[in-house]
């Protein structure tokens, strides 16, 4: 299996992406996908992508670093025409935190969408046609409704790191995305989580660390997170979900090169 969401250009891992990643696949994660949150990390993402066997990228600017920076959506269209590059994003609203205050994220991710978008309508070989990786942190009734004034296919959409209820979980598959659980579904003060898990169709799952952050139990003491953990997660799901582990990871694996359309190395 990959890692299906992680941040490769944070300092947590300067200087020791190899041993990261030979690490993880020492456990059965054999790939990664390092997810962009700036219109210039996203330059980085890709230059990790282009060192490393099995690594692709996104180009997208996540919601709490939509005031960080002067935004070069041209950034984004260059690493999108890349091979490595397997999804717009991390992008979306983040209603846990008061900053960036709610109508600065708002514009930035509607600047977003139609950039997106256009890069979509264009004429022949400029034409860019890829799914996005969202962030959504107590904003589903709020972003839902944004996603769905778009052209954008919703099951082109992958809900990362799911944190919500079976509330928030019956919103977005009636929306028809993806969605795709951390280690947080792993902690004994996250049983709402558990719970809406249990709803999402085995079609519509995949996993991810989100490293340097969440690491699963028994090992969430342990900082940075790491892909070497999206493994342990995937186990704690196919249990909690009452699924064969060979069938779950078959499903998931699939999952994923549907979605980002890549082979999962063996």
């Amino acid at each position: 299996m990959i890692d299906t969401h992680c941040h490769l250009t944070f300092d947590d891992y300067e200087g020791r992406i190899d041993q990261v990643l030979a690490d993880a696949h020492a456990e059965g994660v054999t790939g990664a996908i390092t997810i962009s949150t700036t219109t210039h990390d996203c330059l980085d993402a890709l230059a990790i992508a282009r060192r490393h066997d099995n690594v692709w990228c996104t180009a997208g600017v996540h919601p709490l670093y939509a005031d960080r920076s002067e935004h070069i959506w041209e950034n984004l269209r260059t690493v999108a025409h890349e091979p490595a590059c397997v999804a717009w994003g991390e992008l979306g609203l983040d209603n846990h935190y008061n900053k960036p205050p709610r109508d600065v994220q708002r514009k930035v991710l509607t600047d977003e969408l139609a950039f997106i978008e256009s890069c979509a309508q264009a004429a022949g070989e400029e034409a860019i046609s890829l799914p996005i990786v969202l962030h959504c942190r107590d904003a589903f009734a709020d972003l839902i409704p944004i996603l769905k004034e778009t052209n954008l296919p919703a099951d082109r959409f992958v809900f990362h790191c799911f944190t919500g209820g079976e509330a928030d979980m019956r919103l977005l598959l009636d929306f028809g995305a993806m969605v795709s659980f951390t280690g947080v579904v792993t902690y004994k003060n996250a049983p709402e989580v558990r719970l809406a898990a249990k709803l999402a169709p085995l079609e519509r799952i995949m996993v991810e660390t989100d490293a340097p952050f969440l690491s699963p139990e028994p090992h969430r003491k342990i900082r940075p997170n790491e892909p070497q953990y999206a493994i342990v997660t995937a186990r704690f799901l196919a249990e909690l979900r009452d699924e064969a582990w060979p069938m779950f990871h078959d499903a998931i694996n699939e999952n994923t090169e549907r979605f980002f359309g890549i082979k999962v190395p063996g």
